[in-house]
């Protein structure tokens, strides 16, 4: 019998991770089985522990049910303690490590896929909910020049950037949109929830410094956050990369092989 895995989320008959981890055991040659659950809302738990004890080895984690995959872990990596969220669990015995794969996915999908180098670059996030606050602790790893956080209520931003002062060599600075007048990024990122209802940002213009990068976590659809950055004539990426990639990192945790991304990415993408 192959070894058990699932995702599970609350919807999740769009989940993209059943195809991705098959693709990758077949390349890999791991014996294993990833379906898709349908977790109740109020139900999360219940289903977690019942999957396990019918012999799952591990788990991906999806909204709305990563914050509470972080209170049922009994043990957590120090990307998931910084994250407050788990999008990877697995199962030994009574022990439920919790991981976040998000962060290291949407670094390696910009270094490794799109060939942005982090180092020494101006890097603005928008957002300052779960989705900024996974990936804070690897971008601020890569060694940028700055990190500001921008946020329709500033002082959730303010925040954010003091809970991961002194977590790096530089300090992260907090601030409202209004703030962004005037200043150039390299990077920017949009961790926003506004991709999924094609609201657009109050973003101030001139925001995007010559070639720069604009990346969008949502995936499939133009955003006007995208639409806007082409615009302004930055080079656009959307996130089934950092998708591809954070499952990959969940592939090498459980099973102790990383499999290559690239024909991944290209099989989604075709």
């Amino acid at each position: 019998m192959p070894d058990r895995y699932a995702v599970f989320g609350n919807p999740i008959a769009h989940s993209k991770s059943p195809r991705i981890h098959a693709l990758f055991a077949a390349q890999t040659g791991e014996d294993i089985s990833y379906e898709a659950i349908l977790a109740p809302l109020d139900g999360f738990a219940a289903a977690v522990h019942a999957f396990a004890a019918a012999g799952g080895k591990g788990a991906n984690v999806t909204v709305p049910f990563k914050e509470e995959a972080f209170r049922l872990a009994t043990t957590l990596t120090p990307r998931a303690q910084a994250a407050g969220a788990v999008n990877t669990l697995s199962f030994a015995e009574d022990a439920i490590l919790g991981d976040n794969t998000d962060g290291a996915g949407l670094v390696r999908d910009l270094q490794a896929n799109l060939g942005f180098d982090l180092a020494g670059r101006r890097i603005l996030l928008l957002g300052a909910g779960g989705a900024a606050r996974g990936v804070m602790l690897p971008l601020l790893e890569a060694g940028p020049a700055s990190l500001v956080i921008a946020n329709r209520t500033e002082e959730k931003a303010f925040r954010l950037a003091l809970e991961f002062a002194g977590k790096a060599d530089i300090l992260p600075e907090g601030c409202g949109f209004a703030a962004l007048a005037g200043r150039e990024f390299d990077l920017v990122i949009n961790a926003t929830s506004t991709g999924l209802s094609d609201i657009a940002l109050p973003l101030p213009p001139r925001l995007f410094a010559p070639r720069a990068l604009a990346y969008e976590m949502v995936y499939g659809r133009e955003t006007p956050f995208m639409k806007t950055a082409r615009e302004q004539g930055a080079r656009v990426a959307d996130g089934l990369g950092m998708l591809v990639e954070q499952a990959a990192e969940s592939f090498r945790l459980w099973r102790g092989v990383r499999p290559a991304t690239a024909p991944v990415l290209a099989a989604l993408k075709g």
